[in-house]
């Protein structure tokens, strides 16, 4: 891992998230790129395009200004850090930039959201998520360490979740942590018996050159919805983040089916990192 994206608001969330950010990039010589969304969509219609011009240089000079000052802080001494302020188009111009830059991870901080606002809105952290082909880690709440020694990975054995497993797997490596997959078993026409369950995650194994004997660290969960048995699980084994891939569902497809790995960063309070499968 080479590079942090960590979009910032200067809301004392965000520098949760670049805090963070800042701890892992000191232990391993990471650049932290660290990136404002500038909206000047504030503008009107009916304005000129030199009124326009104007203030748009004047509303960028404003948030260079704010970002030099929020950007001088104890913790980033000795931390490479290179500013980006970009006019605000999409959410997903920050996995553009991501490309763009080569960065290997997203940090955010997420204040969640709920009821209407939750479906049909949603949190920017959510946006980000749904666009991001990278990783992207949610923290709710500030970090004083980043040692994540138990990670829940929660899995549906599909085969198309193998590449994204796999990176999980490597991403594990790297933050030196014991990862404990898991498959929620829902009632209804999703059931399925034990031999089935097991029958499923051993294939899946396979195909992701895994030992066999990994199935033995495998966990069933039985719940009403993914996200209970999630959470459940990690709170039972006193679990350091929640890993989860996400297949980025937008539009209606969004609305209807919902996501997982959304929820989760919406409603844990536990670190989540998404994957895009």
């Amino acid at each position: 891992m080479k590079k942090i994206i960590v979009p910032i608001d200067f809301s004392d969330h965000s520098e949760y998230a670049l805090k963070a950010a800042a701890l892992l990039a000191k232990r391993h010589q990471i650049e932290i790129v660290v990136l404002h969304m500038l909206d000047i969509s504030i503008a009107s219609l009916s304005e000129s395009a030199s009124d326009l011009q104007a203030q748009s240089i004047f509303y960028l000079k404003l948030a260079e200004k704010r970002f030099s000052s929020f950007l001088k802080k104890d913790y980033l001494k000795e931390v490479k850090v290179t500013p980006i302020i970009k006019h605000y188009l999409s959410f997903r111009e920050i996995n553009d930039i991501a490309e763009e830059v080569s960065a290997d991870l997203i940090i955010m901080s997420s204040h969640g959201a709920s009821g209407i606002k939750e479906l049909f809105v949603g949190s920017n952290t959510e946006k980000v998520v749904r666009f991001s082909s990278i990783p992207v880690l949610i923290l709710k709440e500030e970090l004083f360490d980043l040692n994540f020694e138990d990670v829940v990975y929660a899995c549906d054995f599909s085969e198309k979740s193998i590449p994204a497993y796999k990176k999980t797997v490597k991403l594990m490596h790297f933050f030196g942590a014991e990862l404990h997959l898991l498959y929620v078993n829902l009632p209804n026409d999703s059931f399925k018996t034990s031999a089935e369950m097991k029958e499923m995650a051993a294939n899946f194994l396979t195909k992701a050159d895994q030992d066999s004997s990994k199935l033995k660290e495998v966990t069933f969960e039985c719940e009403l919805t993914i996200e209970k048995g999630i959470l459940k699980f990690s709170h039972r084994i006193g679990a350091d983040l929640i890993a989860i891939s996400t297949h980025g569902r937008k539009g209606l497809s969004h609305i209807f089916e919902g996501s997982v790995a959304e929820d989760l960063g919406n409603h844990s309070m536990l670190p989540v990192i998404t994957i895009k499968i």
